[in-house]
């Protein structure tokens, strides 16, 4: 393990006796004491909780080794100079780490260097003072399983001895703390009036919204973290399956256009709204509860702390109006009605019928978003109409343009891993309303109209930025953006590719707001329950910040950019900046490294297979991958792809941002498709492509509450000869730009320049860059096994890295 925490604010002894007084591990008895020793083991006493038994708790503390001589407490009933070797032994016990095992007795201050736990600047042997200061620090500390001594403390029931002794919310070290009984939740569920009209039927549509909140918010209002997901309410798998779209199809030629953006961008005029609802009665009384949700677990652990948390699938989903859009304002809408409601600016009521008006009572105005994914899209598009009382976005794994989801550069381009998936497959897998057998009956018809204009208008055959896409593309109003973002979002990520957090990234750069972002090695995943990085540690001090309006420091605290590093694990380190292209390195694509053969600086490569191997790589897209780039000659796409590999690197370097590609290439046909990857070669242990649990635990998010697992990436087992830095296709129809198709000739030399994915990468000293050139993408591009040759000029090909200046 090592532990890397920024969510520590700074403090003093003024500070740390205030929060313990708050926290009852000091009171007026405690003033009373003289000596380090007695007041360590006052601390003891209380941390092994008040409601057992005095013997209990001095046989917990005597089962921890002071030093080599002496248990806890035989060392310190001796009242004799508290040296800080032994209040780092106790301390690393407390925290879990097992002596032998983890550590050796008298050793634990180096143990702690070595794990990168803070240690109190104290004196030794220690005064009172210090015991106070270093007992603080070690309850902010990570234990061995990723929690901070608090939280751990809290979970196994410190607080939950009497809820009623605490102030409300508490406040620890800048951090919210699970104060709160979750036994007591409220559950109910509204219906807000959103001012839209999606399925026609001259009503504005209603939006299911579920709520669960501390019983105390009655009285005292508490800050709202809502997660807008359209799965919410269930899904409908088969009728996605239905839906997917045929792959195995050729690219064609599309006719040249002069088509301009502004062409693109001319905004529709909104349609005509019906009259909102009559209010005929108002109430404070919810009608309608549910028993359990499809929660997140960040969500389930501010439930403990003083947040209300709230759920909404939108339009076309289960017990809610309207047909779903896939991305576009109505969806944006679904979002920004119930953050308006919650804010006090909208009406909602307490069923679909009788216009009962309910009031959010007991939400202060505060509003974070939270979620991955769809979740995390949805609130970048709720931030770009910058609605009030949106405070501030915890965004993961995101997109910022629906074109980078599903389209690149003129190519249908599926997610990885969801071949033949598009927007109208979306719609159809999320329009959960049909679950309601009532509501698909009466809607049956106007929801097939809806489905094949979402189908007709993403348009699968040119692969081109249209009007469609123009509709789903949040980076235009990312200026109107007022709540603080805090990005998530993983290097790997082949589903929500990293183009989409590095352009949101740029779009919010000169606004006024705060930002933040961390960069993981992960692919589409959540990660607030790593053991190496106190994650959710920081999103309650940045939450606490913006939501309960508590200074402590959270904006300097939270690193701007974190990057979990790629060649060594559980290791995370800061940048200045990230995925600005100032530091270019060309390297000329001039010999290719395999056995492909050159001729008047020209190179050839096909995009056909045999039928067979064509069905092998279609059913297997590992292989095809690992044979793409370390084939041998007798490997089936040997003759459809170019490598070009460069020297081994003599120290490590580190790739910050997106690799550009300078191809002059032509075609054989009046089409073509051309894809790029950048490869680090080298048989070396990398990390696992997915995080793993660490030792079974369990994060306990409360007491006798929800749990969350431990997880951690770690090194593979056995080496691995190459690791994909990054990856870019293009349509050579749309060399320009991604609206404007220009001609393409057959035989003729084109220049085409576009970029890989953004990455942070460090390539190690000895290893060996490399450039795979090919057309077809067997994971993610159409697949249509095409007699196609294509042909590179190496005299005018070229690779720019972006290396970081150092």
């Amino acid at each position: 393990m090592k532990n890397h925490q920024y969510a520590i604010a700074d403090y003093n002894l003024k500070v740390a006796k205030n929060e313990l007084r708050a926290i009852h591990f000091l009171d007026e008895e405690t003033d009373k004491i003289d000596n380090p020793s007695a007041l360590l083991k006052h601390f003891l006493m209380t941390y092994f909780l008040d409601s057992q038994s005095l013997a209990i708790r001095g046989q917990k503390i005597s089962q921890i080794m002071a030093s080599f001589e002496d248990d806890a407490l035989t060392y310190l009933d001796k009242n004799a100079p508290l040296s800080k070797i032994a209040f780092y032994n106790i301390a690393l016990q407390l925290l879990q780490f097992t002596v032998g095992e983890d550590f050796l007795i008298d050793n634990s201050i180096t143990k702690m260097q070595t794990l990168n736990l803070p240690i109190a600047d104290v004196h030794d042997p220690m005064n009172l003072y210090d015991v106070i200061c270093a007992w603080y620090l070690l309850l902010n500390t990570h234990t061995k399983y990723g929690v901070t001594l608090i939280d751990y403390l809290a979970g196994e029931g410190y607080f939950a001895q009497n809820y009623n002794k605490f102030d409300k919310p508490l406040i620890f070290n800048g951090k919210s703390m699970p104060v709160y009984d979750t036994n007591n939740l409220i559950r109910e569920v509204v219906y807000v009036e959103s001012p839209m009209d999606t399925d026609n039927d001259g009503n504005l549509d209603l939006l299911k919204t579920e709520i669960i909140r501390p019983k105390e918010s009655n009285k005292n209002a508490v800050p709202v973290i809502f997660t807008a997901s359209p799965y919410n309410q269930g899904t409908n798998d088969t009728d996605g399956e239905k839906l997917t779209h045929n792959v195995n199809r050729g690219l064609n030629h599309k006719q040249p256009n002069t088509v301009s953006l502004s062409d693109i961008s001319k905004k529709e005029k909104d349609p005509e709204l019906p009259a909102a609802r009559n209010i005929e009665g108002k109430t404070r009384k919810a009608e309608q509860t549910f028993s359990r949700e499809q929660s997140y677990t960040l969500n389930d652990y501010f439930l403990a702390r003083g947040y209300a948390v709230v759920y909404s699938a939108g339009i076309g989903t289960y017990e809610s109006d309207g047909f779903r859009t896939t991305g576009d304002k109505y969806e944006t809408i679904s979002a920004t009605a119930v953050i308006e409601w919650l804010a006090g600016n909208r009406v909602a009521f307490t069923n679909r019928t009788d216009n009962n008006q309910i009031e959010a009572y007991w939400s202060n105005g505060n509003v974070a978003m939270s979620g991955r994914s769809y979740l995390g899209t949805l609130q970048i598009a709720a931030a770009t109409t910058g609605v009030a009382g949106l405070k501030a976005c915890l965004v993961e794994a995101a997109i910022s343009n629906w074109y980078d989801y599903y389209r690149e550069n003129g190519l249908v381009m599926a997610p990885g891993g969801f071949q033949g998936e598009d927007a109208d497959v979306l719609a159809a897998e999320t329009y959960s309303r049909k679950k309601s057998a009532a509501e698909d009956i009466k809607n049956e018809k106007k929801w097939e109209i809806q489905l094949t204009n979402i189908t007709n208008e993403q348009d699968r055959e040119s692969g081109d930025y249209n009007a469609f896409w123009d509709k789903r593309n949040y980076l235009n109003d990312a200026k109107k953006i007022k709540a603080d973002m805090f990005f998530i979002h993983g290097l790997n990520d082949e589903n929500v590719k990293p183009i989409n957090v590095a352009n949101i990234w740029h779009a919010v750069d000169p606004l006024n707001i705060s930002k933040k972002m961390i960069l993981h090695q992960g692919q589409h995943i959540y990660i607030n329950a790593f053991q190496s990085l106190d994650f959710t540690d920081m999103v309650n001090l940045w939450f606490t910040n913006k939501l309960m309006d508590v200074e402590n420091d959270a904006d300097n605290l939270i690193p701007n950019i974190l990057v979990q590093d790629n060649a060594t694990d559980q290791n995370w380190y800061e940048i200045d900046e990230f995925d600005e292209d100032e530091s270019l390195k060309r390297f000329e694509l001039a010999k290719p490294s395999d056995d492909s053969e050159v001729t008047d600086d020209k190179v050839s490569f096909s995009d056909s297979l045999d039928e067979k191997d064509f069905e092998t790589y279609c059913n297997d897209v590992n292989k095809w991958e690992n044979d793409l780039v370390i084939g041998g000659s007798d490997a089936p796409i040997n003759d459809n792809r170019v490598i070009f590999t460069f020297d081994k690197l003599l120290k490590d370097v580190t790739i910050n941002g997106k690799a550009h590609i300078h191809l002059t290439a032509s075609s054989s046909k009046d089409f073509g498709m051309l894809s790029a990857q950048l490869i680090d070669l080298g048989e070396d242990f990398r990390l696992n492509a997915q995080p793993e649990s660490v030792d079974h635990a369990k994060i306990q998010l409360g007491y006798l509450w929800r749990e969350d697992s431990l997880r951690e990436f770690k090194m593979s087992s056995k080496k691995t000869p190459f690791k994909k830095i990054a990856e870019g296709h293009i349509n050579m129809q749309n060399r320009n730009n991604d609206y404007q198709v220009s001609d393409l000739k057959a035989e003729e030399f084109y220049e085409v320049n576009f970029d890989l994915q953004p990455n942070v990468y460090k390539v190690k000293t000895g290893h060996q860059l490399a450039v795979v050139i090919y057309a077809t993408d067997f994971d993610k591009s159409i697949r249509g096994n095409q007699d196609v040759k294509y042909t590179l000029d190496l005299s005018d090909s070229a690779v720019e890295l972006p290396f970081n200046k150092d």
